[in-house]
C-alpha cells in the first residue's frame, strides 16, 4: 500500500469500532457471551429511534455490541426473521462522519443515512447500504465530544 493510500486510510475509517450482533433474546445472550468471554458487558442502552436494547463487551481493544428489537418492525428483528442471529454488521470509527458520508456518496456507495444521527455508547452513526460492500452491511461511528 502506497504512503498516500495508508495516509487517506488514516483520516477516513481509523479501526474497526465494533462488531453487531443480533439476538433473539438478550437474557439468554448475555449469559452466552458471559461464560464465551469470561466477562460481562461494561453497559447496557435502549436506542429508542432504533427500538432496539444494545448490549456492549470490550474484549481487549475490541468492543461486542449485542443487538436485541424491542418491537416486530425494527430492522434488527426483520433481520432475525430472514437471516437469523448472528453478524449484523461492522462498525468503524471515523474522524469526521460527515466528509466520510461525503467521500462514500462520491465513490458511489448508496448510503442509508445520508446524515448521521445519534446512536449508542455516545456516537453519531449512519450506515452503507450491503449491496455495495458485498453483502456486509457498514455502520460509521464517531464519537459525540462532551462539552
Amino acid at each position: 500500500m502506497s504512503k498516500l493510500c495508508s495516509l487517506i486510510l488514516q483520516k477516513t475509517m481509523q479501526k474497526i469500532e465494533h462488531i453487531g450482533i443480533a439476538v433473539a433474546n438478550a437474557e439468554k445472550s448475555i449469559d452466552l457471551f458471559n461464560k464465551l468471554f469470561n466477562t460481562t458487558p461494561y453497559k447496557t442502552e435502549p436506542v429508542e429511534s432504533e427500538y432496539v436494547n444494545t448490549i456492549f463487551y470490550q474484549i481487549g481493544p475490541n468492543k461486542i455490541e449485542l443487538l436485541e428489537a424491542t418491537n416486530a418492525q425494527s430492522t434488527i428483528a426483520k433481520f432475525i426473521e430472514k437471516k437469523g442471529e448472528g453478524i449484523h454488521h461492522i462498525a468503524f470509527a471515523v474522524e469526521d462522519i460527515y466528509a466520510e458520508l461525503k467521500r462514500l456518496k462520491e465513490e458511489g456507495f448508496t448510503l442509508i443515512h445520508e446524515t448521521p444521527k445519534k446512536g449508542a455508547d455516545n456516537k453519531l452513526i449512519a450506515f452503507v447500504h450491503p449491496k455495495d460492500t458485498n453483502g456486509v452491511l457498514i455502520e460509521l461511528c464517531q464519537e459525540i465530544p462532551s462539552l
